[in-house]
């Protein structure tokens, strides 16, 4: 069996593809995570007794620790999640992103290029580096602009955005100077079970659930691909399988839906299963101070990924959104544990000032 290196698998994506690699026997994980305030090791509870699986606490800009691990346990691929990721964290604070997805991106590679360079040439062969990456990176779109391609130029508009486009530009230029086996995705808005509930869809639920403001950006229009994680690590694992070397795919759900829309379904859903009988969800619903700079709408045309590997998503929106509201009405001690003072302060900080209406 092979083995995988994946940073950043105590976050929602890679714990979901690391809990995926393990259940289907795709590889051996070594997992390497920092654990800051959205890394979650009770996500991977069920792997405690698993001997193929070991994880380490460190940053991937720990550039003689990974080497370290590398050198070690020899993976065939390295599979890079590790990110600073929800934008308004970034306009807060854009020095973090700048430092774990730019210099972080950067050291990782470094410390990949060194190992890969030195292993036998039928090994360097079969290796890969894959890195996870967003569809921010392309900017916004209007209503009726087509979808984002492989060919899309970037032009992204938050610091978020800035560095992971900046990452993508890294892992590309590695592969064209150093010849390093590289992959990239650029994947649409993931949603789906362990999601850190600063999101819109698992705050949304939650919220909801215990009768507080259901907060929507301006008036609600902003368009996203809304794609289910599971399909999302389906689509990593055929790219580190199937991939043609240096190229890029894009990972879309398939699903354009607009904020207030993804709100109103959820609160239709929650009238069904957790009914109140003095109020609807919607009525919750609360139009907040928008985001500075917030895109209009982001949109992932993936026929590539569909033409050249043969993947395309399994679940609908409305059938991965009855998934995520099940499993966060039948975790809450996972839920619980998550929301802890850290969190309920970014929601005060973030949310309180918005409120307009």
């Amino acid at each position: 069996m092979k083995t995988f290196l994946v940073t950043g698998g105590a976050g929602f994506i890679g714990a979901n593809f690391i809990l995926r690699a393990r259940r289907n026997k795709w590889a051996n994980i070594i997992n390497l995570d920092k654990l800051t305030y959205a890394g979650n090791l009770q996500t991977l509870a069920e792997l405690q007794f698993d001997r193929d699986y070991k994880f380490f606490q460190a940053d991937i800009g720990n550039l003689e620790f990974v080497k370290f691990l590398l050198t070690e346990y020899q993976p065939d691929a390295v599979v890079n999640f590790a990110a600073e990721s929800h934008v308004d964290r970034s306009i807060v604070k854009p020095d973090d992103f700048i430092q774990t997805n730019v210099v972080g991106t950067f050291q990782l590679l470094e410390a990949t290029k060194s190992y890969w360079q030195n292993l036998p040439p039928q090994q360097q062969d079969h290796f890969r580096f894959l890195h996870v990456s967003t569809d921010e990176v392309y900017g916004t779109l209007s209503f009726t602009a087509p979808a984002f391609t492989e060919q899309t130029p970037y032009t992204p508009n938050s610091p978020y955005a800035a560095s992971k486009a900046s990452s993508d530009h890294l892992v590309r230029a590695y592969h064209h100077t150093y010849k390093l086996p590289t992959l990239t995705t650029n994947c649409s808005n993931n949603y789906g079970s362990y999601q850190f509930p600063e999101k819109l869809i698992p705050l949304t639920i939650l919220n909801a659930l215990e009768g507080k403001q259901l907060p929507v950006y301006g008036s609600g229009q902003n368009v996203r691909d809304w794609l289910y994680v599971e399909d999302h690590c389906d689509a990593i694992n055929l790219v580190l399988a199937e991939g043609q070397v240096g190229e890029t795919y894009n990972i879309g759900g398939e699903s354009e839906k607009n904020n207030l829309e993804v709100v109103e379904k959820i609160c239709a859903i929650l009238d069904r299963l957790a009914p109140q009988p003095d109020f609807k969800h919607s009525s919750l619903i609360t139009f907040v101070k928008d985001r500075p700079g917030h895109d209009l709408r982001y949109a992932i045309d993936c026929n590539k990924i569909k033409r050249e590997l043969g993947w395309q998503p399994q679940e609908s929106f409305d059938s991965g959104l009855m998934k995520t509201i099940n499993w966060y009405m039948s975790n809450t001690a996972w839920v619980d544990r998550v929301k802890s003072g850290a969190y309920q302060d970014w929601i005060t900080q973030n949310y309180a000032s918005r409120i307009t209406s």
